[in-house]
């Protein structure tokens, strides 16, 4: 993995995950969540699909890792890719009604980064829910400067939930403090708060989780999942219908379990190996002519029970 020299020790050994790709519109209907490539909405590729997007409860749009301020061969210009995504988004003919963004807002948590950062995701118009990442943390462990820009009303170290429509959103933060081999955790402080959160909620109603690191175990040799996610799992599962977003791993990572179904998505910023392929997570250089072959769209669609999630990947290319 290329190394910074302004990267503090902490940062060093955080590994910078990802397959780059431009986010994913969901729809979300009954506690049903389907969703769109952002091309496919704009182009309207099936009439089903048309009007999935615009029959719907309500829609929002998941993006993550924009990693403004990263400046290396494996994509040297991340905001460039950020205004395309930017443009996808506001050519939309049925505009989401808000956006999620899953963390790495920036690379190094500098001012100017997290300025600009506002500047470009502000050109969308549209409210955007944020949860942090590693790389959104000052000197490596403190959220402080990102949640006076992006979750003011937030408790703790960023964690906070909102309702839309009578879907129940939960925004967790698994960043600040890290466990064996660099996995996320919750603390203790978090999962109390997370416990009465939930409590006053009937089972019947829907649930969409935000995190950065995965809260599953997807490949915990590379620190991809969260070490105490097992807890706030349990927490979740009497409910019917829970949807686990995340980012950090940059590509499309799927799993369904019972009533759960968990989505990791891609990064805007730039491509990074498959878990267990090499020796280790980092910036994946290729050619500058096939990165935005590695830049990928993906279609989705999320049940509210067992169904597994399909997913349908093409390249912006």
């Amino acid at each position: 993995m290329e190394t910074d020299e302004t990267l503090l020790g902490r940062r060093q050994a955080l590994k910078c995950l990802g397959w780059a790709g431009t986010g994913a519109l969901y729809a979300l209907n009954g506690g049903i969540a389907t969703s769109l490539t952002l091309d496919q909405a704009v182009a309207g590729v099936s009439s089903g699909q048309r009007q999935a997007a615009t029959t719907a409860t309500f829609t929002f749009l998941q993006i993550s890792d924009t990693h403004v301020g990263f400046a290396k061969a494996a994509n040297p210009d991340p905001v460039a890719t950020l205004r395309e995504t930017v443009a996808k988004i506001r050519a939309l003919p049925v505009q989401p009604d808000f956006l999620v963004h899953t963390g790495d807002i920036s690379h190094l948590a500098k001012t100017e980064q997290f300025d600009l950062a506002q500047q470009v995701l502000g050109e969308i118009g549209l409210p955007i829910h944020f949860v942090p990442g590693e790389h959104d943390l000052v000197d490596g462990n403190d959220p402080r400067p990102y949640i006076a820009r992006f979750a003011p009303e937030a408790k703790g170290n960023g964690w906070y939930s909102f309702d839309v429509k009578g879907v129940h959103f939960v925004a967790l933060v698994n960043v600040v403090q890290l466990g064996s081999k660099g996995m996320g955790t919750l603390g203790a402080e978090q999962l109390a708060w997370l416990k009465e959160d939930l409590a006053g909620l009937s089972s019947s109603t829907p649930i969409v989780v935000l995190s950065h690191f995965p809260l599953w175990a997807l490949y915990p040799d590379w620190g991809w999942g969260t070490e105490d996610g097992a807890t706030a799992l349990a927490m979740l599962r009497r409910f019917g219908s829970v949807t686990a977003l995340n980012g950090h791993v940059h590509q499309v990572q799927r799993k369904v379990e019972g009533h759960m179904s968990f989505h990791a998505a891609r990064s805007t910023a730039y491509p990074q190996p498959a878990p267990g392929v090499g020796p280790g997570p980092g910036p994946l250089v290729v050619p500058p002519e096939q990165l935005r072959s590695q830049i990928g769209i993906s279609t989705l669609r999320f049940a509210a029970s067992d169904t597994p999630v399909a997913i349908l990947d093409t390249t912006v290319a």
